[in-house]
């Protein structure tokens, strides 16, 4: 066996807040044909949302002990902190894994991440396959990177290009300018027209090469995205970025911070209290866990701006703290105890 075909394959899946990365990959997970997975999930904030809703899929392919979650910041400036060490601890593992998937935060720009792949430490041991952009197909047909960003509003009226002024727009463009495949999720929200104007978007962005497919619920066959075998961190001078030559990007457009609720009864009127609160201020997503009274499963809560969903999706622990929290994330500004107000009820 070569080196190179002993190395083992990673792929990177960005995207913006609420494009549908970890639904995705929770469809990966499941449909993985006996591959042996990890994953490496990177979130903005202080609870492990995207983590718990992975390790609480049951997968035998993929058990709880192959899901690093990384809390400390973006991925992308905190590689050797802890995208490094969290490698380290899925490549100790027995038997060893087939595929390291990689959800990045919303937040993250791919290329310096792949850069990483490029050190000695990490090169001999594992290599890019491909780089997975997921973009929310309605958000962009409505002209906007993410479903619900009124204060990103300053598109060009005669212009369906996106405004590259904008330092979250930017965020975008770098991750679809290293992206090897477009997922253009929630395509069943979109009629002819809006697919249309989405794929005409992203292809003044993109490399030809690169392919755009439409997905629902995530549903995509695996053999779709994994095994591309491109060795991106060989390419990566060819993707150009607005980034490209400067040092460490910022974070400054944002905030995101942990609400503590009481336990609910009607997980309906906790939904409309989420989407007043994202309708009155700047939040681009809300996700989080919640106790309902009476009920032994917990709630998860996803928000993208007022689009809000709920579901139970397993019982509690017996040792688990039922403490119900949602992370809230948003442009910079957000007004902290009005969001708090409308959420507590």
């Amino acid at each position: 066996m070569t080196a190179s075909a002993a190395r083992v394959p990673c792929t990177v899946v960005t995207g913006f807040l609420g494009a549908g990365k970890t639904t995705l990959i929770r469809h990966l997970l499941e449909t993985a044909k006996g591959k042996r997975l990890a994953l490496i999930v990177n979130e903005f904030g202080d609870v492990g949302v995207d983590g718990e809703i992975l390790k609480g899929c049951g997968i035998d392919t993929c058990p709880e002990e192959n899901i690093v979650e990384l809390s400390n910041g973006c991925i992308c400036c905190t590689v050797a902190d802890d995208f490094v060490p969290a490698l380290d601890q899925i490549l100790a593992r027995t038997p060893k894994v087939d595929h390291i998937l990689i959800e990045t935060s919303g937040l993250a720009l791919p290329k310096p991440l792949v850069q990483a792949f490029q050190w000695p430490s990490v090169k001999s041991r594992v290599t890019v396959d491909g780089v997975v952009a997921v973009v929310d197909g309605p958000a962009l047909a409505a002209g906007q990177v993410a479903s619900d960003m009124e204060a990103l509003a300053a598109q060009r009226a005669a212009d369906d290009s996106l405004d590259h002024d904008d330092p979250v727009e930017e965020v975008f463009e770098d991750q679809v300018a290293c992206a090897d495949l477009i997922i253009l999720s929630k395509s069943d929200l979109m009629d002819g027209t809006a697919s249309a104007k989405a794929n005409a978007i992203l292809g003044d962005h993109v490399k030809p090469a690169v392919k755009i497919v439409p997905t629902s619920q995530g549903k995509v066959d695996p053999s779709v995205l994994l095994g591309l075998a491109l060795a991106v961190e060989d390419d990566i001078e060819n993707r150009k970025s607005h980034h490209d030559g400067l040092g460490d990007h910022e974070h400054d457009d944002f905030d995101t911070f942990v609400v503590e609720i009481p336990s609910i009864t009607v997980p309906d009127e906790l939904a409309k209290r989420v989407a007043a609160a994202a309708e009155a201020e700047n939040v681009l997503r809300l996700k989080g866990f919640v106790e309902v009274t009476g009920k032994p499963m917990r709630l998860l809560v996803q928000a993208v701006g007022p689009r809000v969903n709920h579901y139970y999706d397993r019982a509690w622990a017996p040792s688990e703290d039922r403490r119900s929290r949602l992370v809230v994330i948003g442009l910079k500004g957000l007004n902290q105890p009005a969001i708090e107000k409308i959420l507590v009820g």
